[in-house]
């Protein structure tokens, strides 16, 4: 009953538009000060918020957000747009699948994908209109890829939904791989056979070792970052350091491409982003830590499986709701909101999904949210970046939202794509 209650109130918050910290700070407040016995005290409260989120591994979001943003101010995008652009040139359709495997690179050192939509972009976006593709295709291919930042690591919804659940963060970095292959081979395939009629580039080995030598650093990044994570050399944590070491390094003293004034202005950037983003990550922890010593998960676990027998019922529904709140929630909030609801669920006896698989599925399933009207972040990320109509841009990620629901039904029909390296 407690548990339905706070996820009714939390519904209700949500319906009436309310914004996302005064939603976790209501269910914070009323689950602590109604239920919370002798831990009532408006004290307890505060130290309980403060407590849940002393996790060292929060640290890991801010380092990643901030080595994203220097690498999108200096000079490892464009460097590494001209290599997918030169080593393309030769098919049909060059240019496009160029922006898929660039938005992909990229987003393996920022982790994100709005950044990765505006350093790809502000770069692609002119050359593929100069080159004659349709305005349709290049905004949708643009807005589409730039969601690979959320699967492919180090990705922040992967680490945001790895602290709620308690899940392993390098486990999930290793099982995002595979399902990011894919909706990348999906974009590719489709990009290269509507855009087959067009005219080839020329080879050029020369152009090829110029490009390679220009962006040798730049690919080195990704190289260290995830080659750390995945020999286990590094945490996530310690690997999110590295990454800003390595960007600094890079972007200040072997291309010199970024002074200390752009780095304040990075800095001073990440900063306000954050100021926003860490108060969610308390109230969401507390709630989690809250929930899970009144055992409300094992009490949602015990009430939904009198009503859904079948596993294949309940991933059915699940991914019916996820798809419906990434309509309505951006990616961020609704991890906080609903992984520690609904992972249990999904892991408990009677369903028996692995965590770290169904945190990737839940990551796909939200992933299309960021193309979905009216709060796609990418959608309205791509109408300031591109200053194109909203609905213009909508009508273009269409096809791109068919594909990714068929990733998705990929992701869960073949749970072994996820775990298969674990």
């Amino acid at each position: 009953m407690m548990g339905l209650l706070i996820l009714l109130l939390v519904v209700i918050l949500v319906l009436l538009r309310q914004n996302v910290v005064i939603i976790l700070g209501s269910a914070v407040f009323l689950a602590n000060y109604v239920w919370g016995g002798a831990n009532n005290d408006p004290m307890f409260i505060v130290e309980s918020v403060f407590r849940a989120s002393n996790k060292e591994v929060l640290l890991s979001i801010p380092l990643y957000i901030l080595a994203g943003n220097i690498m999108s101010r200096g000079s490892i995008a464009s460097r590494l747009i001209d290599l997918m652009r030169t080593l393309t040139a030769p098919i049909p359709g060059g240019l496009a699948l160029a922006t898929i495997f660039s938005s992909a690179l990229f987003a393996a050192i920022s982790g994100s994908s709005t950044v990765t939509l505006l350093a790809v972009g502000s770069i692609m976006y002119p050359a593929l209109i100069q080159e004659g593709y349709p305005k349709s295709y290049a905004l949708g291919a643009l807005c589409a890829a730039g969601t690979l930042g959320i699967i492919i690591p180090p990705s922040i919804p992967l680490i945001l939904y790895g602290v709620m659940t308690q899940t392993s963060i390098a486990d999930l970095f290793i099982a995002g791989l595979g399902p990011a292959l894919v909706l990348m081979g999906l974009m590719a395939g489709y990009s290269v056979y509507v855009n087959r009629d067009r005219p080839r580039g020329h080879y050029s080995l020369q152009s090829i070792r110029h490009a390679l030598k220009r962006s040798v650093f730049s690919l080195l990044t990704p190289v260290v970052i995830l080659g750390g994570i995945y020999t286990g050399y590094f945490t996530p944590t310690e690997s999110a350091a590295v990454a800003v070491l390595t960007a600094l390094l890079v972007e200040m003293v072997i291309h010199r491409d970024m002074n200390f004034d752009d780095l304040y202005s990075v800095v001073a950037e990440t900063s306000r982003l954050l100021g926003s983003l860490f108060p969610l990550l308390a109230f969401a922890s507390s709630l989690n830590v809250f929930m899970t010593f009144q055992e409300i998960p094992a009490q949602l676990v015990e009430l939904l499986t009198g009503a859904v027998e079948s596993k294949l019922a309940f991933i059915f529904a699940t991914n019916m709701v996820l798809l419906i709140v990434g309509f309505i929630v951006d990616i961020g909030s609704a991890i906080l909101i609903l992984s520690p609801l609904l992972q249990p669920l999904a892991t408990s006896a009677e369903y028996g999904i692995d965590s770290v698989h169904f945190g990737i599925m839940m990551i796909v399933n939200l992933e299309i949210g960021y193309l979905t009207p009216p709060l796609g972040l990418n959608l309205i990320v791509a109408m300031g970046a591109f200053k194109e109509d909203f609905w213009t841009i909508c009508k273009g990620v269409i096809p791109f939202i068919l594909l990714m629901l068929v990733g998705l039904a990929i992701v869960i029909l073949f749970p072994a794509l996820s775990t298969f390296l674990l």
